[in-house]
């Protein structure tokens, strides 16, 4: 107990980055690892009709993938924490550039989804915002740390924006597999950015004494009706958003729109939601979260049964593209607000671990339903409908959330 103590004060005094230097890289990193993963859905169509499989092959993969996520960024956080950040993204850079080379290499259906799915998901839990928030939460000042990881959202979507048309541009200029080489190529350069994030007298062994220990903190948050429901809605955000950024590429192919209004409309998401992200962020120090989540939930369910009524052109595409991107990950910093509301921030990133990974089963189920359902009806009609179910399922569950800080028995003091 004295040399976890010891070790604490030393992380406590080390010098600090700069927060312009933790800012700058640590969104040009988000940028890369977010903006090449939303423009995956322009691959569907070309990668399926190159090798002659299913749309529902190249959904399994990359609902793999989503679940490889989840499932490693709780192991990234807890590395990322004992080794140091920069070590876990210089690795997860690898990951990332060997699962893209992957994709454009594998001849069959098995090696695909290991490289697309399970590669570049342990990638992605490498290289976004788990690791790049712990980084901001320790060397950022607490009264600048809420607005640094707001920034740091943003720039996820920034990179949506900026990356979709670019995978676009490369597809069609260089064919989808040479576009995943160069892809492979530039995700490398998170490996330098990682270094200008490399943390200052961080050592490894020990971690700051915390009142709870693991298993106490999670026996403690699954036993809390509140958590649960946070999760539920968390399931249902993955769901959506994914099944519509992979999806709806081929959605409107098949309704006779250019890839480029698809290319256009997953840009305008990522734009927008530069600012759905902020807004939600800012409005979660004043209104109950609860309340803005289920508005969330909601009025993306309005969006998506408004955007099937009405006649489909790139204008109501556009449209729907822009709303959606104000509602898309607007759910990220208020459900993470509200757990650490809750429980403390003392096993924060390990609690929002949990609550990501209910999001990304949702992701698996959004994309590979999306797949499936359309190789056996020839339409996405079903999973649409599905999503603006679900949504309103997602606003039902968190007006219950009980957002007051958890009451505790103080802890006996260890001897």
């Amino acid at each position: 107990m004295r040399r976890r103590f010891r070790y604490s004060r030393r992380m406590s005094s080390a010098p600090k980055l700069s927060m312009a230097q933790v800012l700058a890289c640590g969104a040009a990193i988000v940028t890369l690892s977010m903006g090449i993963r939303h423009g995956f859905g322009l691959w569907l169509q070309p990668i399926t009709q190159a090798q002659g499989w299913t749309r529902e092959t190249f959904a399994f993969a990359i609902a793999i993938q989503n679940l490889a996520w989840g499932c490693f960024g709780i192991f990234a956080g807890m590395l990322a924490d004992r080794f140091g950040a920069s070590r876990v993204l210089v690795g997860g850079a690898v990951l990332y550039a060997l699962g893209l080379a992957g994709m454009a290499l594998s001849p069959n259906a098995l090696l695909f989804a290991l490289t697309a799915g399970v590669l570049i998901g342990a990638a992605q839990a490498g290289t976004t915002y788990a690791v790049i928030y712990g980084i901001i939460g320790r060397q950022i000042d607490p009264a600048k740390r809420s607005w640094a990881m707001g920034v740091a959202a943003a720039a996820g979507s920034f990179g949506q924006f900026l990356m979709v048309p670019v995978e676009g541009f490369l597809i069609s200029g260089l064919g989808w597999q040479q576009a995943l080489l160069v892809l492979a190529a530039a995700v490398l350069l998170i490996a330098p950015l990682a270094l200008g994030v490399r943390e200052p007298g961080f050592a490894g062994g020990g971690a700051p004494v915390r009142e709870q220990t693991i298993a106490q903190a999670l026996r403690e948050a699954f036993r809390y009706p509140s958590f649960q429901l946070l999760m539920a809605g968390y399931f249902v955000c993955g769901f959506q958003v994914v099944f519509i950024g992979v999806h709806m590429p081929s959605y409107l192919k098949d309704k006779g729109l250019s890839p480029q209004v698809a290319s256009y409309a997953l840009a305008l998401i990522g734009l927008f939601n530069v600012f759905g992200t902020y807004i939600a962020g800012s409005l979660g120090q004043k209104l109950a979260k609860r309340k803005i989540l289920a508005f969330i939930y909601l009025a993306r369910s309005v969006a998506i049964a408004a955007f099937l009524w009405a006649p489909l052109s790139p204008m109501s595409v556009y449209l729907f593209s822009a709303v959606m991107g104000l509602l898309w990950l607007s759910t990220v910093p208020v459900t993470n607000a509200a757990v650490a509301g809750i429980f403390g921030v003392a096993h924060l990133s390990m609690l929002s671990g949990f609550v990501f990974f209910s999001h990304q089963i949702g992701s698996f189920m959004g994309v590979w339903l999306g797949g499936l359902l359309y190789d056996r009806t020839g339409s996405y009609d079903i999973v649409w409908w599905l999503a603006i179910a679900l949504g309103v399922f997602a606003a039902i569950v968190n007006l219950p959330v009980r957002e007051a800080p958890i009451r505790r028995q103080p802890m006996p003091q260890a001897a």
